[in-house]
This record gives structure tokens, C-alpha cells and sequence, in this order.
């Protein structure tokens, strides 16, 4: 009876976490479109889970962040202008469970409170695979190609 419950438990968690990684990317191409729809939703909790653990997120070049509150708290500052953000993937490259995705990404429109938004970039992500079957960022760096000051 025991060993049944055990089995019972385990194969629960099992279907809980294949649930949570439901909406999760199955693929590293599909990273920048699950990004894309759950900043431009505002929904911060989706969001977040495509940084794992050890995840580093790069909001200006030379600053990476690897707290999860760090990280939370830096989409919380970009998405604050309700801009929605369009990213157009351009190369995907992948070597077993790791891949590298380079992409094109545009903010522009009015925030909230009347400013114009006008940014973009041309990003370069590292993404790796979990054993659950779902992709999630190891690198988030969307200024990947910027230029450095001279």
C-alpha cells in the first residue's frame, strides 16, 4: 500500500511538472516567439519561467544579472511602457542541448504615459535544453551585437 502511494506521488509530480512545461519552448526556434507572447501579454509569471536556473540576463551591454529577482525585475522595468516588442529570429544554431539564436527585436510606440518608445537591437542568445523537454534561456543577451564605445 505504501509503495503505491509512492508511485502514486512520484507519477503526479511527474504529470505536474510536464504541465508547468506545457508552455514552455520545445524547440530553441521557439523561444523568441514565447518570449515575444508572454512580455507582450504583460504576463510576468510566464515570462520568467524561460530563465532557469544559473540563467544570466544582459539588460544593458556589460551588466548581467543572475538573481531571479534581479532578472524579474528588469523585464518588470521593460515591459513597464506597454510597448509590445516584435522579434524576427535570424539564425538558430544548435549543438545538442545548447543552442545559440540571433535575432532582430523593435520597440516603438507610445508608452503609458505619453513617451515615445523608439528601441531596438540585434540580440544573441544561448538556450539550453531541460530534461523536461522545454528550452529555456542560459544567456539572455538582447544587445549581443552592440557596438562598444570607441
Amino acid at each position: 500500500m505504501l509503495k503505491s502511494l509512492a508511485s502514486t506521488a512520484v507519477l503526479s509530480l511527474a504529470v505536474l511538472d510536464s504541465a508547468m512545461a506545457q508552455d514552455l519552448p520545445r524547440s530553441p526556434s521557439e523561444v523568441p516567439q514565447t518570449f515575444e507572447r508572454h512580455f507582450n501579454t504583460g504576463d510576468l509569471d510566464a515570462l520568467a519561467k524561460l530563465y532557469g536556473e544559473g540563467s544570466v540576463f544582459v539588460p544593458t551591454p556589460g551588466v548581467s544579472l543572475t538573481q531571479s529577482a534581479e532578472i524579474r525585475n528588469a523585464l518588470t522595468q521593460f515591459m513597464a511602457s506597454k510597448v509590445p516588442i516584435k522579434l524576427t529570429v535570424r539564425q538558430v544554431y544548435q549543438a545538442g542541448d545548447t543552442a545559440q539564436i540571433v535575432f532582430d527585436w523593435v520597440m516603438q510606440g507610445k508608452a503609458q504615459d505619453g513617451r515615445p518608445v523608439d528601441m531596438a537591437g540585434t540580440g544573441a542568445d544561448v538556450v539550453s535544453w531541460r530534461a523536461d523537454g522545454a528550452w529555456v534561456y542560459a544567456i539572455d543577451n538582447p544587445f549581443g551585437v552592440a557596438q562598444s564605445a570607441r
